[in-house]
C-alpha cells in the first residue's frame, strides 16, 4: 500500500477510538462520520419532506421494449472522469466504505465457499456485493433500514439522524472506489482495465418505483434497467425472458443465469458486473500448459507469462506463496498458491481473514517469471440465500419496509449478483527485449499451475473487488 493509502486506512481506524473518546466528553462523533448525514443534510431532508412528500413514480417499461446495448467503453471513461475529480474527502470517505466491504466480503467469502463446488472455479465481488445492499439501504425506512446499516458494518444506537447512514453518501464512494480502480489504467504504459456494473430491476406489471430511489443507484451502476414482466407466469419462462434481455444488452454470457422466479414476488434486483484485466507484458504462450488439478490429474489450458520486479513472498510455516502483480498504477492482482495443491481449503481459511493484512505487509520486491493460466471465471449467487444462512431471512421478506422503492407493498424475489470476470494478456504489448532477457538465474520461477486463489484490490482505498479461486481454469461456476 502507498504511503498515502496507508495514512487513509489509519485515519478510519482512529475513527473507531475517537468516537468512544468523544462520547466520553458528551459530545458524539459518529466512527464513520463521513459517510452518516450532517446537521445540514438532515434540515434539508427534513424540509424536502414537507415541502413534498409524495415522491415522484413511474411504471417500468415492458421487458421487450426496445433497448440500447451496453457501451462499456463509455462507462469507463465515466469513471475515469469522477475519479479525476475526487477531493481528499472523497478518498477518505472511500477508505471508510473500503473497510466496510472488505469486511463483509470476507464474511460472505467464507458462507459461499462453503457451498462451491471443489472441482470449480469461484469468483465473488465484496463491492457488487456491499453496493447492492447498500442500494436496498436507500429504498429502505425502519426497522428495515436500521437492521440494514447494522448489517452493512454501522452498529451502534441510532441517535437521530445524524447518526443515519447517508445512503447516496455510500454509493458516491462505491463509484469513487471503482473509478479510483480503472482510473489509472491506459495511463504511463499500463494496460487498461474495465469494469462494468449494470442493475437489472424486474418487476411485476403495474407496480410503480419511486424516481428518486431509481436515480439515486447510479454512482454504483450508471446502468439501471427498470423492466416490467409477468413473474407469475411459468417461473422458468419468466427467468429465461430475463437472461435473454441481459445477455442481449450487454453481450455477457453468465453461466449461471436465473432460474426459477418465485411466482409471488413482484421485485427481482439483479446487480451484473464485467471485470477483464490486461497484464502489461505477459504474453500468451504458445500451444497449452498442463494445470495440475491435483496430483494426478492436469487438464490442457492457455497460458500467459511475463518477466518483472514482482512484491513475493513465501510463508515457509504455513506452506504458500504470496506474489503481487500490478495491473494498474493503483489496481493489483494478487496470488495465493499453496506448495500443496490438497492443502486449498485449509489456505483459503486463512487467506481471507486476518492473515490477508499480514502477508500483504511480507511481501518484498523481486524479479520473477511469473505463468499464469487465462482465466475466464463466471459467478452467480442469491443474496436471499447469504441472509438466510446469516440468520437474516426476513430482512428482505415480506415484512420489510422498503416504502422508498414504490408504495407497493413489495414481495422481493431473488437478489442476484452474477460476475464475469476476464484476466488476458495485452496483446498489444509483447514482453520487451530487456524484460526477456531478465529470464536469468536470479529470476525466481514462479507458475501457477496448481489450486490457487487469488484478489485484485485497489491501493487508494484499500478495497477488495474481487476474491475468486481457481482450482480448474476449464470447470468455472
Amino acid at each position: 500500500m502507498t504511503p498515502a493509502g496507508v495514512s487513509l486506512a489509519a485515519a478510519v481506524l482512529c475513527l473507531w477510538s475517537w468516537a468512544g473518546l468523544a462520547a466520553g466528553d458528551r459530545v458524539y462523533i459518529h466512527p464513520f462520520h463521513l459517510l452518516v448525514y450532517s446537521k445540514s443534510s438532515c434540515d434539508q431532508l427534513e424540509k424536502s419532506n414537507a415541502e413534498t412528500p409524495n415522491d415522484p413514480t413511474f411504471i417500468p417499461v415492458p421487458i421487450q421494449a426496445k433497448t440500447s446495448p451496453v457501451n462499456e467503453e463509455a462507462l469507463r471513461q465515466q469513471l475515469v472522469v469522477a475519479a479525476q475529480k475526487l477531493e481528499a474527502e472523497d478518498k477518505l470517505r472511500a477508505a471508510e466504505v473500503g473497510m466496510l466491504l472488505n469486511f463483509m466480503g470476507f464474511r460472505m467469502y467464507k458462507v459461499l465457499s462453503e457451498t462451491w463446488s471443489k472441482a470449480a472455479g469461484a469468483v465473488l465481488s465484496p463491492t457488487a456485493l456491499f453496493g447492492t445492499l447498500a442500494s436496498f439501504y436507500l429504498g429502505a425506512s425502519d426497522p428495515t433500514a436500521s437492521s440494514l446499516q447494522v448489517f452493512l458494518g454501522v452498529p451502534g444506537e441510532i441517535k437521530g439522524c445524524t447518526s443515519r447512514l447517508d445512503g447516496h453518501k455510500v454509493l458516491s464512494a462505491l463509484q469513487t472506489i471503482q473509478g479510483l480502480l480503472v482510473a489509472q489504467g491506459g495511463a504511463q504504459g499500463q494496460a487498461r482495465l474495465l469494469l462494468s456494473t449494470v442493475v437489472g430491476l424486474f418487476t411485476a406489471p403495474g407496480l410503480r418505483l419511486k424516481q428518486p430511489f431509481v436515480l439515486g443507484l447510479a454512482p454504483f451502476a450508471p446502468v439501471t434497467l427498470p423492466r416490467s414482466l409477468d413473474l407469475a407466469m411459468d417461473p422458468d419462462l419468466a427467468a429465461e425472458k430475463i437472461n435473454r434481455f441481459v445477455q442481449a444488452v450487454t453481450g455477457w454470457k453468465m453461466n449461471r443465469p436465473l432460474t426459477a422466479v418465485s411466482p409471488d414476488s413482484t421485485l427481482l434486483f439483479n446487480t451484473y458486473v464485467h471485470f477483464q484485466g490486461k497484464m502489461k507484458g505477459f504474453s500468451r504462450l504458445a500451444g497449452l500448459q498442463d494445470f495440475w488439478v491435483d496430483n494426478t490429474t492436469s487438464v490442457a489450458v492457455p497460458m500467459l507469462s511475463g518477466t518483472g520486479t514482482f512484491r513475493h513472498w513465501n510463508d515457509a510455516q504455513n506452506n504458500l506463496s504470496v506474489t503481487r502483480v500490478p495491473l494498474s498504477e493503483n489496481a493489483c492482482l494478487l496470488l495465493i498458491q499453496p506448495h500443496c495443491p490438497s492443502d486449498l481449503r485449509k489456505v483459503e481459511a486463512l487467506t481471507f481473514q486476518h492473515d490477508f493484512l499480514m502477508w500483504m505487509k511480507n511481501l518484498s520486491p523481486q524479479v520473477i517469471r511469473l505463468t499464469i493460466p487465462q482465466l475466464v471465471l463466471r459467478g452467480s449467487y442469491d443474496l436471499q440465500d447469504l441472509l438466510t444462512q446469516s440468520k437474516l431471512s426476513t430482512l428482505l421478506g415480506s415484512e420489510a419496509n422498503l416504502g422508498k422503492i414504490s408504495d407497493a407493498n413489495l414481495r422481493v424475489g431473488k437478489v442476484l449478483n452474477s460476475i464475469l470476470f476476464e484476466l488476458e494478456a495485452d496483446e498489444g504489448e509483447q514482453p520487451t527485449e530487456s524484460a526477456q532477457q531478465q529470464v536469468t538465474p536470479e529470476a525466481l520461477e514462479v507458475t501457477m499451475n496448481t489450486p490457487f486463489l487469488f484478489a485484485i484490490y485497489e491501493r487508494d482505498s484499500g478495497a477488495l473487488h474481487f476474491l475468486g479461486r481457481v482450482t480448474n481454469p476449464l470447470n468455472t461456476e
